[in-house]
């Protein structure tokens, strides 16, 4: 058993203070938010993730997870003490440390012997240099800083950390890689490897990751897009070059672009570092641009469907999905909120309906946007549904009902969930990303 303290409880470090104390650790999770500290030792768990509210509450119950403001007693107990707070981008896109070295120069001041320091967060290549000295400004006692990034997909991401395709481990400290090797050995049993390597190695490897994802995502709408003026279904496209081993099936969905708190981020913070070292990272400013256009393509499907700009003043719409993708409740970046705010510019009305996200973007468009309880009342007295979130509830629904309800059967859909045969059978008219139109 080893003892550790995770400094921050949002996403990355409830999924990984409870992960590691299902494996049998002592486990002390760190925030300043008192009201969310007292939620979550009371037992109610403060994010949206499939899986993990079982395992909280029983390592709560087994006493091995423990939550408190304290940060002094939280490090001095601890053998590993892991930074897994924000690292918001600047205005220049660069990603923001303060959190993550205000926090180190904090634990600086309180080591009492021997401890590992982690960086889970996703931080920028040099992060590693930077704790060190902001810690050893005051600390009295030998310690090591490890990079060590998470590789977690919100809505699967307890059996990301429980059963990793890979662990990376940054470190030059041979006493320290051994004791990670030791912390990570019940996660890796399978045979999933272990990968040591320099700090900023393992600091880029994460940012590489994610920028090759969002590279293919924005790929494949620019194949959609292309499909669409030359008459080509991207289903087809997908399916003829994912059975290449060399490319592979994943990523390779066209749709109204990428969200979330990791991809538009790290995309940003790893053309930022780029440009600090003297390089233009050609490739991933082109991703960005191809981003925020796809955002957009539904708005220009409507526009073009009702005659422009103007003419969607006064219309009602559906919308269906507002969370950046299925099985989780964040909207940070995420296309719903590009389409709410175009057609709320355009003087249109809209009904949204999602089954977790509803809150979050209530507190931004509370009073400008109709939430509500089910996916059919959003239909009522709408000129056309909008599905922008492929949520599994909403690829096999009543379309007789979607057909009595909507004022004429008209869908534009976002993330290509029906097929379009099926949808040409069923009376629809049905528009679509890179693939014929229904009409």
């Amino acid at each position: 058993m080893f003892k550790i303290s995770v400094i921050g409880t949002g996403y990355v470090g409830l999924v990984a203070g409870t992960c590691f104390a299902e494996t049998g650790n002592n486990v002390i999770c760190v925030d300043v938010v008192e009201e969310k500290v007292k939620k979550l030792s009371s037992g109610t768990i403060t994010i949206f993730e499939p899986g993990l509210e079982v395992l909280f509450k029983r390592n709560l119950r087994e006493e091995r997870l423990h939550f408190t403001t304290d940060l002094k007693s939280a490090v001095e107990q601890s053998d590993f003490i892991f930074l897994a707070l924000p690292t918001p981008p600047g205005e220049d896109g660069s990603a923001d440390l303060k959190y993550v070295l205000g926090a180190a120069k904090d634990i600086g001041k309180l080591l009492n012997g021997y401890k590992i320091i982690v960086d889970k967060s996703t931080v920028p290549v040099g992060t590693a240099e930077k704790v060190r000295a902001a810690i050893a400004e005051n600390a009295k006692y030998e310690f090591d800083v490890v990079s060590n990034p998470e590789f977690l997909r919100e809505g699967v991401a307890v059996d990301d950390f429980l059963k990793p395709e890979r662990v990376v481990i940054g470190s030059s400290s041979p006493k320290a890689i051994e004791l990670m090797k030791q912390l990570y050995e019940p996660f890796v049993r399978q045979g999933n490897p272990i990968l040591v390597m320099d700090e900023r190695s393992a600091e880029l490897t994460k940012y590489a990751a994610n920028a090759m994802l969002a590279l293919k995502i924005s790929f494949m709408n620019e194949i959609a897009n292309i499909c669409e003026k030359v008459g080509a279904n991207v289903d087809m496209v997908r399916r003829g070059i994912g059975t290449d081993s060399r490319i592979g099936k994943q990523f390779l969905y066209s749709g109204v672009g990428y969200g979330g708190s990791c991809f538009p981020k790290d995309v940003q913070a790893l053309i930022k570092t780029s440009e600090e070292y003297g390089y233009d990272f050609k490739i991933l400013k082109s991703v960005e641009v191809v981003n925020y256009a796809q955002k957009h393509v539904l708005i220009k499907k409507l526009e073009d469907y009702f005659g422009g700009s103007e003419t969607l003043k006064g219309k009602r719409f559906a919308l269906w999905g507002l969370s950046f993708k299925p099985n989780t409740d964040d909207i940070r970046e995420a296309p719903s909120l590009v389409v709410i705010e175009e057609l709320l510019k355009r003087g249109a009305s809209i009904a949204a309906y999602d089954p977790e996200a509803i809150e979050n973007v209530r507190k931004l468009y509370d009073g400008k946007v109709m939430f509500v309880a089910s996916q059919y009342d959003a239909l009522v007295e709408a000129d056309a549904l909008i599905i922008v979130t492929e949520w599994n509830e909403f690829r096999n629904p009543d379309f007789e009902r979607i057909k009595r309800t909507l004022k004429e059967p008209l869908i534009f859909d976002g993330r290509n969930v029906y097929d379009i045969e099926k949808m040409k059978h069923l009376g629809f008219k049905y528009f679509s990303i890179g693939r014929p139109v229904v009409n």
